[in-house]
């Protein structure tokens, strides 16, 4: 088996950047008197801008000569993706604010797991080869089967927040607006999964410059700089609308470096599952497509479990606990499946 080639290794780094980007969002709740615009663009501009130049830099052997030599329409494509990728980020963040932490993960990772995951394989024209073999069969089986338990998680999402709210505790929760949001979060981010396939050619530029396994590394200054694009047209305008500009120098009587460092923090923890996603993605052998379905759906998995850890769930009846529970095994045996799958195939 070649170095690149470890896909138990590459499910491991999966893991980790899946771990990152579960808690990306908890920062948020410890914000004070700041609108979301101001928070967002904030870690935005860690996540989106800087933190793709830095990580490059360190990682990229002669990164002049890479963006000289690398061919322009593959990153443009990767930057246009990325912008509306971009969209996607927002609508998920705006989602949690109307639905919740767990049913957002349930509804739009969901989506994103089962599009980002098939559907380039499908406008490549390699899926029918993929399902010829075993290795595929258990691949594309087990993300079926984590979209299925994405279901299952949905469910335990409607009950829970349905259990709150016949105990007067809804805490904002408006499914007309979240879910439709939460929907295009779902097909929107996996327009990502297409925006790294796009940037490729420009990663092996880098990988012959001797980058290794760090060469995605040099995607993300296209398609994250993309989705930094859509995400300061609109958060400059909220922040016009609602003339808000002045919280950057102040939060009210809060603390405004607290405020910062928490807003940076997910900046960081959002940046941290693209680069693990980039060091478990190359390791992944001959189905790396099936890389975007390892990191949503260990990504759900994780999200709920600490949706668990903050107590989201401990209100809820003994029979919507039981849902969860059984989401879980599902989730599991989904990693199990697809991990089996690449296993296969790198022997």
């Amino acid at each position: 088996m070649s170095p690149e080639a470890t896909p138990l290794l590459g499910t491991l780094l999966h893991t980790v950047g899946a771990s990152a980007a579960a808690l990306c969002y908890a920062p948020q709740r410890y914000v004070r008197n700041w609108r979301w615009q101001t928070y967002w663009l904030v870690q935005a501009s860690g996540c989106w801008l800087v933190l793709p130049w830095i990580f490059a830099w360190f990682t990229i052997p002669e990164l002049g000569a890479v963006l000289h030599e690398a061919p322009g329409d593959a990153m443009l494509r990767s930057y246009l993706l990325g912008v509306l990728y971009g969209v996607g980020g927002i609508a998920f963040g705006v989602a949690i604010r109307y639905i919740g932490y767990s049913l957002t993960y349930a509804i739009a990772i969901g989506v994103s797991c089962v599009l980002g995951t098939l559907l380039p394989p499908l406008l490549a024209g390699t899926l029918r080869s993929t399902l010829a073999s075993t290795a595929g069969l258990y691949v594309v089986g087990g993300v079926v089967l984590g979209g299925g338990a994405m279901l299952v998680t949905g469910s335990a999402g409607f009950r829970k927040e349905r259990e709150l709210a016949s105990g007067g505790a809804t805490n904002g929760f408006n499914q007309r607006v979240g879910l439709p949001i939460a929907l295009l979060a779902g097909m929107l981010s996996a327009v990502f999964s297409f925006s790294l396939a796009a940037g490729q050619p420009v990663a092996d530029v880098a990988a012959k410059h001797g980058a290794g396994n760090f060469q995605g590394n040099v995607i993300y200054l296209f398609s994250n700089t993309g989705a930094f694009t859509t995400t300061l047209v609109y958060c400059l305008y909220l922040i016009l609308r609602d003339r808000s500009i002045r919280e950057f120098v102040s939060a009210g009587g809060a603390s405004l470096a607290r405020n910062y460092a928490l807003a940076l923090l997910t900046g960081l923890l959002w940046y941290l599952q693209f680069f693990f996603y980039g060091l478990g993605h190359v390791r992944m052998g001959s189905l790396k497509f099936s890389s975007w379905a390892i990191h949503m759906i260990i990504l759900i998995l994780l999200s709920y479990g600490f949706g668990v850890a903050i107590g989201e769930w401990r209100s809820c009846k003994p029979a919507t606990r039981r849902i969860v529970f059984a989401a879980i095994a599902l989730l599991l045996g989904a990693v199990g499946l697809i991990s089996y799958g690449n296993h296969l195939a790198s022997l």
